[in-house]
């Protein structure tokens, strides 16, 4: 029997539309933490077996101290009778067994100094550094422990002073970025969102991984309606003509845009 040509094309994108689903579906079956709690492909260590992440709490205690409460705690392999061994610990690190014989180094993984052991799991932030404007993770420049504490929490870095994960996380890109977090006398409100709301933070095709390249980022929150439908209005003043002249802080208008101590409006 022969179909249409329109049947055809809806039988193809239906096609298309399975695998899609079905990719997604194994990119979370994957994942690091799904529904229950199995990691699929640790990190191997040749010679070593699991021994169980209670094994390494007898040393570092500093570091378990707090890790029951981490998203990465929940972490468990299959066993051969169906059941799970908790190897938290050696999910990220490789199976602990000459480790904890040899007590060295070199018997057991350091994720600091290769990305390869978060991005294992973290396949859709590997995608990210794979952008024009990233963080030099896949380089070796920058761990992902520089941003990220894996062993509390949620795997962001909280200095003990931060009121909330906004504050956390703009004290976190002030340890490498002091220029562009101030204090200032007259400070971006962007700045108390957060790094994160102009910056995409694993990588960008925009240029300082910027998540828009053009007036957008500005509009976001900086927009206001006119009756008129023509103008385009910030503090009570058309825009529209500078509009054309390039992005808000390329246009010699808002060029501190993090922050100014000399003009409210964001000039230098």
């Amino acid at each position: 029997m022969r179909f249409s040509p329109l049947v055809s094309r809806l039988r193809s994108l239906r096609l298309q539309i399975t695998v899609v689903a079905l990719t997604l579906w194994c990119g979370v079956l994957v994942s690091c933490v799904v529904a229950n709690r199995t990691i699929f492909a640790p990190p191997t260590i040749p010679g070593a077996t699991f021994v169980g992440s209670q094994a390494c709490s007898k040393c570092h205690t500093d570091i378990t101290r707090g890790f029951h409460d981490a998203t990465h705690a929940r972490l468990v392999a299959p066993n051969a009778d169906g059941t799970a061994k908790n190897v938290s610990c050696e999910s990220c690190h490789g199976p602990g067994s000459q480790h904890v014989k040899a007590g060295t180094r070199e018997t057991i993984i350091n994720p600091k100094r290769s990305p390869e052991t978060c991005l294992q799991c973290h396949t859709n932030t590997r995608m990210e550094f794979s952008l024009p404007n990233t963080h030099p993770v896949l380089a070796g420049k920058i761990a992902c422990s520089a941003c990220h504490n894996p062993h509390e929490g949620e795997a962001h870095v909280v200095d003990a002073g931060a009121r909330s994960l906004v504050t956390a996380t703009n004290a976190t890109c002030a340890k490498c970025h002091p220029a562009q977090t101030g204090p200032f006398v007259f400070q971006h409100e962007a700045m108390r969102e957060g790094c994160a709301s102009c910056h995409s933070p694993h990588g960008s095709v925009n240029d300082k991984m910027l998540k828009s390249r053009s007036t957008s980022l500005c509009y976001q929150c900086h927009f206001q309606n006119q009756a008129s439908g023509v103008a385009i209005m910030h503090g009570g003043v058309d825009h529209s003509p500078n509009v054309v002249r390039g992005t808000c802080w390329t246009a010699g208008c808002h060029e501190a845009v993090h922050g100014s101590n000399l003009n409210s409006s964001l000039r230098y």
